[in-house]
Order: C-alpha cells, then structure tokens, then sequence
C-alpha cells in the first residue's frame, strides 16, 4: 500500500526498540522515510535514531488518560498530514483512537482490548507462532492473509554529535576501555540484579583497567549511589551518570562501551541495538519473549522452577533468580563478549 504510515508507539523503552524490525519493513519498499511515528515523549529519542521514520509526532497524553483536549490536537495534527494507513502496536482502547478519529483509512492491529471498528484491520495474535513481541510487531507489516515476514534485529544509530558533547560536557574518559553497567529497570525490583552484585563486577572491570560508568534514568540513582557504596573506596573511581543524560544521550554513549552489563530493560535492548557487546542479566522476566537480538549479546540467568514469573517483585520473597546469578559468573561473560579497545559502534557522523 502506497502513502505515508503511522506507527502508534508503544509505551515502554524496550518495545519502542523491539518496534524498529516493523519500520524497517514498512520503509524498505519506498525508499524515502514515508513512516513517522506516534511516540510518548519518553520514547521519542529512540524513534529519532531509527532508519526511515521521517517525522515523530510527540504525544503528551499521559498514560491510561482520555484527555479529549489533547486528542483532539493530536487528530487535527494527524488529520492533515494525510496517512494511508495506520499501524497500533499497544493493544487499548485509547491507543487506536486518534487514528481512527483522524479518519486515516487502514488501521492495522490486534484485536485487543474492545475496539472492533475502531481497528478495521483487526488481527488475531497466534502466540504460539509469534512467542517474540518482536516477531508480533513485524507480522503487522504483511497484507492480511500473507505470511509475516522474518524479524531482523533492531538497529539504532547513535547520534556521534550528540555523543562527542556529552563526552566532553561530562569530562569523561574515553581513551580506555569503558564498561557500562545499567542497574535500573522501569518494571520492577524483582528485574534487577543487587546492587552489591553489580559492585563486585564493577571492581573486577576496574582491575582490568576499564572506566566503568553508571547510566540510567533519575530513579536509577539509588542504586547507582548503592553501587559505589558497596564498591567502598575504589568504586569511587566509578562514574555515576544516572539521571545525568536523556535517553537520546545514555543511547550515543552506548555506542563507545567495550562491553556493557544491563538488567532486562529499555537500556539493555539499546545495548543490543547500537550493536556492542551486552551481557544481558535475566531472572523474572524470559528471554524467550524479549531477548536482547544482537550476535554481540549473551545471556545470564539461572535455571529455577520459578523463573520466570513476570511479576514487579518476588511473589516467594526470596529473589534466588537474582540474588544467585554469580558475579563472578557475569564477569566471565563479560570478559568472553569484551570489544577490542579503541572501537565504536557505527553512528551519525558529527556535524
């Protein structure tokens, strides 16, 4: 189908990232960037750093809100830029209903959460066929009634600009090796990995003679802080940059790490997707459903009968999917995936 394409976002870092497969296909046949996106502001720097969107129209919405007011700014906004066709990646009500206000003529989604009409390319998810919810996505590319297309791995190409200002904004040393540890994960505790964990691999990395820095969000920072703490005196020599960049800017900054050790969370399928080398720490949460697509990935986690369970905190209280996740067993990943010193991953040349 020929015309310009909107992908309505999802509301979470990690799927924004897993969307990229989806607009990668929906680009590839016309060349130009004929795909903009309908993003939650918190998401917007992932789709500026994506291949073939052409414009991210910010929503401001806030989550779980009708907001007519804002809507109807939105349909106006959506109304005369004249799409074709509109892809809905959440599956609520709310999300499929600008589209379809905005009148645009094909709205493609799943079923979902009551929105027969305003969906009028409804799908039926087949988990068993598409147990990825990047595979889910793609499949949403293909004509109704074809086979879903193969998903590739997500790439975001990091902004060199924006990266080489905030190296030099934050006075941070680059000319060794950097290991980038990601403490956060926006779900729940029960996704994170101890912060005395992370300490004692944090040690190990400066042994080695690499930089290691903290990144993540503002509600990162008490485990950054936890971090140095129980790194005691040498964890001092850590960088602490949680909360200190956007997620536009911890995305370019991935792109110089050596090697870099995230919970399973939006940073970590940055890691992946920038393409450096990423050990990807698993408990709750499975692999099987968002793996971290990268060759340059591995993963770390332990095999017990109540992993994964897919809550925010330890319904058994007592965290053995992350408590006993080894360090010393992360850290021989770790030093087996190690990027050569003095690489970066691909990027937007500076201006």
């Amino acid at each position: 189908m020929s015309g310009r394409i909107l992908v309505v976002a999802p509301s979470w870092v990690g799927d924004a990232i897993l969307s990229e497969p989806l607009v990668a296909r929906l680009h590839a046949p016309h060349g130009a960037p004929n795909v903009d996106v309908l993003s939650p502001a918190w998401c917007a720097p992932v789709y500026a750093r994506m291949r073939g969107v052409g414009r991210v129209v910010e929503s401001t919405i806030g989550h779980g809100r009708v907001d007519w007011v804002l809507r109807r700014t939105l349909v106006r906004t959506l109304s005369a830029l004249g799409y074709a066709r509109a892809v809905i990646l959440p599956n609520s009500l709310k999300s499929a209903l600008v589209p379809w206000l905005a009148r645009i003529p094909l709205r493609t989604g799943y079923v979902g959460e009551m929105r027969w009409g305003l969906v009028n390319d409804a799908r039926r998810l087949d988990r068993n066929a598409f147990p990825r919810l990047v595979d889910r996505y793609v499949a949403l590319a293909a004509p109704r009634g074809e086979s879903a297309p193969a998903a590739t791995a997500p790439i975001l190409v990091a902004d060199a600009a924006n990266r080489d200002a905030a190296v030099a904004a934050l006075s941070l040393d680059v000319a060794r090796g950097v290991a980038i540890l990601c403490p956060g994960a926006e779900f729940g505790p029960a996704k994170r990995w101890p912060p005395g964990h992370f300490a004692e691999l944090a040690l190990k990395f400066l042994a080695d003679g690499l930089a290691v820095w903290i990144v993540g969000s503002p509600n990162d920072k008490p485990a950054a802080e936890a971090i140095r703490d129980a790194a005691g005196e040498p964890g001092r020599a850590m960088r602490d940059l949680a909360g200190r960049t956007d997620l536009g800017t911890a995305i370019d900054l991935m792109s110089l790490a050596s090697i870099v050790v995230s919970n399973d969370s939006g940073l970590m399928h940055a890691a992946a997707a920038v393409g450096v080398p990423l050990v990807a720490l698993f408990g709750s949460s499975s692999p099987a459903y968002t793996p971290p697509m990268s060759a340059a990935a591995k993963i770390a986690r332990i095999d017990i009968a109540c992993s994964p369970c897919f809550k925010r905190e330890c319904p058994l209280g007592h965290f053995k999917c992350m408590r006993d996740l080894d360090p010393r067993a992360v850290y021989d990943l770790a030093r087996a995936t190690l990027r050569p010193r003095g690489t970066v991953a691909d990027a937007r040349p500076a201006k």
